[in-house]
């Protein structure tokens, strides 16, 4: 038998001189290149050529997973819920008035209004705050919100059918703002005391000048903080006449009207344009409004009810002098007579309580629950086209053409 092996079967790993293995090799031993094929001219024809030992076979990248999309199924589930959740609570609110239209028990209230309780002292009476801040304006807020003259009146409706309510506290931080705004309000509060017989008291906060003493006039009794900004009591119409700054441009106002007076109060008029008839028809219009703003004064520090309770303060009788439009402090306004007690939030809730005869109360408030409906209002955005001139100056808060009880610093 021949012990000849052949190298081609020869499966054992070949031994290097010491006697080390070439499979044995570490990282540490240079590895052995790769052994050629013979040239073509060496290989008989029509022999294919032998592997090449050591050589890679070439790999496919592996194929990428499928997206799965998961993004997109989140979103649509999250909007899905949000509109889902919309559509029961228009149903809800829905089906409670159903319930309270056929049980007999709605409050004739056109704005949806929670009861919240501030402060439980006890008992079953209470006394509703009702709170005015910022400018008074009429008409809506953005979103279709309800303004401050639409939720004052519907919280006095609801103060007035609720008989646990003995008093209300009405807290004013405010500035004023539109002449009918606060014409609406001092009717209403008034009213409600009226048909009612439930006392109103007004504190007074920071600022309750101008419109803000305007809205508390009618109240049966009136706290300020000596450091009040309150006064201010007159009207103010104003405008502006960029006639100048259109000349420079080279920009000239073509105007047709039906009369003298059509275009009175034009921004765009040459001051030689400006009639005096018309100078004198605004200032009779600020004249008139500012009588009606001293009769409100007259009527309500001369009520009856409040100069029927022990240190109730009588205006001084050269009042008049500081009703040219100045502002005075709370102390100032306590000795000339246009508030009734020097006093905080709490001075003016132990008024209140005294004024309706009570010796505990849980202190409520109403507010305008959160709704969904109301949020995506936000997003919304209806505005009429129009040019805005910026001329690098922050004008105030009124409309050219209004009448205002407003303090402008």
């Amino acid at each position: 038998m021949d012990n000849t092996t052949n190298p081609a079967h020869d499966q054992r790993p070949q031994t290097s001189p010491d006697g080390q293995s070439a499979a044995g090799l570490t990282g540490n031993s240079p590895a052995a290149p790769p052994l050629a094929a013979p040239a073509s001219h060496d290989r008989p024809q029509g022999q294919a050529a032998p592997p090449v030992l050591g050589a890679v076979p070439p790999t496919a990248a592996p194929p990428r997973p499928p997206a799965s999309g998961w993004g997109w199924k989140v979103l649509s589930l999250v909007l899905l819920l949000v509109l889902l959740s919309i559509a029961v609570a228009s149903v809800g609110r829905w089906a409670i008035g159903l319930l309270q239209l056929s049980g007999g028990s709605t409050r004739g209230t056109s704005i949806r209004l929670d009861e919240v309780v501030m402060d439980d002292q006890g008992g079953r009476d209470k006394v509703a705050v009702i709170d005015i801040e910022g400018i008074i304006f009429g008409g809506l807020l953005g979103g279709g919100s309800s303004g401050p003259v639409e939720m004052v009146r519907e919280q006095l409706k609801r103060a007035e059918s609720d008989h646990a309510v003995k008093a209300v506290l009405l807290r004013i931080d405010s500035p004023g703002g539109e002449v009918l705004a606060s014409d609406e309000i001092n009717r209403s509060l008034a009213e409600f005391q009226q048909r009612s017989g439930k006392p109103i008291v007004a504190s007074m906060g920071s600022v309750a000048a101008s419109g803000g003493y305007y809205v508390a006039a009618p109240c049966r009794w009136i706290v300020a903080n000596p450091l009040t900004i309150t006064g201010s009591i007159g009207v103010i119409m104003r405008g502006y006449n960029y006639r100048g700054l259109m000349n420079k441009v080279g920009v000239r106002p073509e105007v047709y009207k039906s009369g003298r007076f059509k275009d009175m109060l034009r921004g765009d008029k040459a001051e030689e344009d400006i009639l005096p008839e018309e100078r004198e028809m605004v200032q009779s219009l600020v004249d008139t409004t500012f009588r009606r703003f001293k009769e409100v004064v007259v009527e309500g520090r001369q009520s009856p009810y409040r100069l029927s309770e022990d240190g109730g303060r009588a205006l001084v009788d050269n009042w008049e002098d500081y009703v040219d439009g100045r502002v005075f402090s709370g102390r100032q306004a306590y000795d000339w007579g246009f508030v009734d007690e020097l006093g905080n939030f709490k001075t003016a809730l132990d008024r209140a309580k005294t004024l309706a005869q009570i010796d505990r109360a849980r202190i409520i408030r109403y507010e305008q629950p959160f709704e969904l409906g109301n949020l995506f209002r936000l997003f919304v955005r209806t505005e009429t086209p129009a040019i805005h001139v910026d001329l690098g100056i922050e004008f105030p808060p009124i409309q050219t053409g209004r009448l205002y009880f407003l303090f402008l610093p």
